[in-house]
This record gives C-alpha cells, sequence and structure tokens, in this order.
C-alpha cells in the first residue's frame, strides 16, 4: 500500500464516521415531535414547547468548552432581549443531564439546556455528528412549531445577534 492510497483509505474511513441519521430540516418543517431530559432531569418534548411563539433550538458540540460557551454567553447576555420578543431558548449537546446542569450553573445560563446523549434529538434534526461523537453547531428558530431561520454554521460569540437580526427583519 501506498503512501496516498493509506492516506485515501483513512480519510473515506473517517468520513463514514461523520453522520446524521435524520433528513436535515427544510424552511416551513415542523419541529421534530421530540423529548429529552433537561439539565434538571425533567423530560422535555420539543413539540409542546415549540407549539406557539418562537423557539430556538440551538445545537452545541461539548458543554464548558470555549466555543461553546461564547456561543450560550451570547444567548444569556440578549436573553432578556429574546424574551421580549417572545423567544424560548433551548440548548441541546451530547453531554449528560449533570454536565448541562453544572455548564448551566457556571455560566448562569437562564434557559434550558437538553442532555441529548442518545442523540435523539441531534438526529431527529439531521444535525452532523463528527466522528468524536459532538454535534455540528447549528441554530435553528421556530415560529407556532414551523421551522422560519436555520443557520447550519451558528456562531459562537455573535449567535444571539444572528438570531435578533432574523427577528428584527
Amino acid at each position: 500500500m501506498t503512501l496516498r492510497s493509506g492516506f485515501t483509505a483513512l480519510m473515506i474511513l473517517l468520513s463514514g464516521l461523520s453522520s446524521a441519521s435524520g433528513e436535515e430540516l427544510q424552511d416551513g418543517a415542523p419541529i421534530p415531535d421530540v423529548a429529552q431530559k433537561t439539565d434538571a432531569g425533567v423530560e422535555l418534548k420539543l413539540s409542546e414547547v415549540a407549539s406557539k411563539g418562537y423557539t430556538l433550538v440551538y445545537f452545541y458540540p461539548k458543554a464548558d468548552t470555549p466555543g461553546c460557551t461564547k456561543q450560550a454567553c451570547s444567548l444569556r447576555d440578549a436573553y432578556e432581549t429574546l424574551i421580549e420578543k417572545g423567544v424560548t431558548v433551548i440548548g441541546v449537546s451530547a453531554d449528560s443531564v449533570e454536565k448541562q446542569a453544572e455548564f448551566k450553573e457556571k455560566y448562569n445560563l437562564p434557559f434550558t439546556l437538553l442532555a441529548d446523549e442518545d442523540k435523539t434529538v441531534i438526529n431527529a434534526f439531521g444535525v452532523p455528528v463528527k466522528w468524536i461523537g459532538f454535534a455540528s453547531r447549528q441554530a435553528y428558530l421556530f415560529k407556532n412549531g414551523k421551522l422560519i431561520w436555520r443557520d447550519l454554521k451558528a456562531s459562537t460569540a455573535e449567535q444571539a445577534n444572528d438570531v435578533l437580526a432574523v427577528l428584527n427583519n
């Protein structure tokens, strides 16, 4: 085996380890009818939460890492404005209930975090999972349960500004 064919084989193997088992959500799609445990250990059904008003569901790779902290703190810092506009914010990662609770407490996050360890929510949204098991950073905004905006390369420090720009237009 040559170096080139070995590298090609490795890339094929690694590309197969990145996946999303669900279909990518399109504008107008209903919020997936899935449930998962919150940072408080209580089950939350997304379709019930998102049935009225705006709901932002954002995905991040791992709690308490630099980029994910910037993203969460962006939403925390704009939380009052988001609430005034009728937005419910829900963060999702594959972390455990305990890790989500620690992350929420450490950074005083005023919104719900879902512990999607089995990737039920991640897969229902069609969010790609990197080969190390982390969800890609993405954000979805629903109005009355229907998708009106999605950000497939969600920002870290500018996440709240991106959402507010959509709401203001």
